[in-house]
């Protein structure tokens, strides 16, 4: 069950949460409960799921299905090179298969 609370906060403290909430897509008082979950240690905000993947960055339509795994393996050898100063020597494409 929820409960109405009021509170008064500075003028400017409020502009600024507000603006903050605006800036994630949520309201001021979701923001607001968010904050006080989780200084509480009760945080269930879920993470953007294209921060994980890089949703919508390809330039070319994939199959991750069946492509997973060249994929992945793609990405981090990229990474390794990327770690060591290395270039890589030849860029792996995926190839698509007939149907």
């Amino acid at each position: 069950m929820n409960t109405r609370t009021q509170i008064t906060i500075d003028t400017e403290l409020q502009r600024r949460a507000q603006a903050k909430a605006a800036e994630l897509g949520i309201s001021f008082a979701e923001y607001i409960r968010r904050l006080v979950a989780g200084d509480l240690g009760e945080s269930h905000a879920k993470a953007d799921i294209t921060a994980l993947f890089d949703l919508g960055a390809s330039s070319t339509p994939t199959d991750i299905a069946r492509d997973k795994d060249k994929m992945i393996g793609q990405a981090v050898w990229e990474e390794y090179l990327r770690d060591t100063g290395r270039l890589p020597k030849r860029r792996v494409r995926v190839q698509k298969r007939r149907r």
